[in-house]
């Protein structure tokens, strides 16, 4: 098959990643777009046969301090036969200029494949999560040619897969009993649920801010969720409101693409948290995604350790994700890794500067 390098357009470029079996909202046009606005540059870059596109990525750079270069990554993707060999290879053809000509000293990648269906070469067993005390190269299996396994994600590596397809009650069946009480307690309790406009960001942010606060993490500004409402609303996102007499108690961004629909921003105030507003929230995200021929309700980002752990530990931790874990498992999810991130070096030595920063800031967990 005879393999070219293209460009593509916007309209393109967004059918096909929706039509991949992997595709996600992170590799669409949009989300260029709305990264662009906050420190990030976007390019795509796709291979065709002619008749159709076969592989592509977009990928963002960003500057890195001190003039030091920029860092090129590329969220879940990219977007290929990874058993291919030969489309592989002419894509990190492609690829490599493209980033050395933007001085990037490094491309990350975060393969939107999970660990038990990518195709590891040599197609050894899967290892383990990864653990704190672990370094990358002492985890066996987990090699891309061409790449270092890398312990520096930025998408969180796990998450639950909610299966929406079939009726309501059997999606509402293979939820947790206590979930489906929140539920309907919710509905009892006047929580009223309503579809959000632009002119309700301003209380949205309020909400995330309160609830960035509250349980320790740090929130986008209102510009931020102003541009992702403009890029994506209303055809791949929608904001959802909870009410209660007319009182925004908390809050919700819902994105979709293709067959799969991602759970990325949530938010509640401190009052009427007794009637079960989130519970509400999800529930209508997952009927919209539903509406729009979503199969997938991705809850996006639970704690990094395997399906015991996480059940065993999760009434008596806190820390980082745990908090929403235990909101999460109640909706019936798969529990899924990803493949992990992989680092792919243009300049050793920067690099290796780049990784002690990452380090000194805490970001490494060696």
């Amino acid at each position: 098959m005879d393999l070219r390098i293209i460009q593509p357009d916007n309209t393109e470029w967004d059918d096909w990643v929706a039509g991949q079996a992997d595709g996600n909202i992170l590799q669409s046009w949009a989300w260029g777009q709305l990264k662009a606005q906050f420190g990030w540059r976007a390019a795509r870059i796709a291979l065709s046969d002619g008749a159709r596109l076969v592989a592509g990525a977009q990928v963002l750079f960003r500057s890195l301090p001190l003039r030091l270069g920029t860092l090129a990554y590329i969220p879940r993707g990219p977007l290929a036969d990874w058993e291919n060999e030969e489309t592989m290879k002419k894509l990190w053809a492609a690829l490599d200029p493209m980033c050395r000509s933007r001085r990037a000293i490094l491309l990350k990648i975060e393969p939107g494949i999970s660990d038990s269906n990518f195709p590891w070469p040599g197609r050894q067993p899967v290892p383990p999560a990864w653990s704190a005390d672990r370094r990358p190269e002492e985890v066996g299996g987990r090699q891309i040619p061409g790449f270092r396994s890398s312990l520096h994600t930025i998408q969180p590596p796990r998450t639950a897969l909610v299966d929406l397809q079939g009726s309501e009650e059997e999606l509402l069946a293979r939820m947790r009993q206590k979930t489906r009480y929140n539920i309907r307690l919710a509905a009892r309790k006047g929580v009223a649920v309503r579809q959000g406009t632009i002119d309700d960001l301003g209380a949205f942010h309020a909400l995330m801010q309160a609830t960035g606060e509250r349980d320790t993490f740090s929130v986008h500004s209102l510009e931020y969720y102003r541009a992702a409402f403009e890029l994506f609303a209303p055809k791949r996102a929608r904001l959802l409101l909870a009410q209660v007499e007319g009182e925004i108690v908390a809050g919700l961004m819902v994105f979709a693409l293709g067959r799969q629909a991602w759970y990325f921003y949530g938010a509640s105030g401190n009052a009427h948290r007794d009637k079960m507003p989130n519970y509400a929230l999800q529930w209508e995200a997952m009927r919209w995604a539903r509406s729009v021929g979503c199969a997938t309700y991705d809850l996006w980002g639970i704690p990094d350790e395997d399906e015991a752990t996480l059940e065993a530990r999760y009434l008596d931790r806190d820390d980082g994700l745990w908090g929403v874990y235990r909101f999460k498992r109640g909706f019936g999810g798969r529990v899924v890794r990803y493949a992990g991130a992989f680092d792919r070096v243009y300049n050793p030595l920067l690099y290796r500067l780049y990784l002690a920063v990452l380090s000194r800031r805490g970001m490494l967990n060696q």
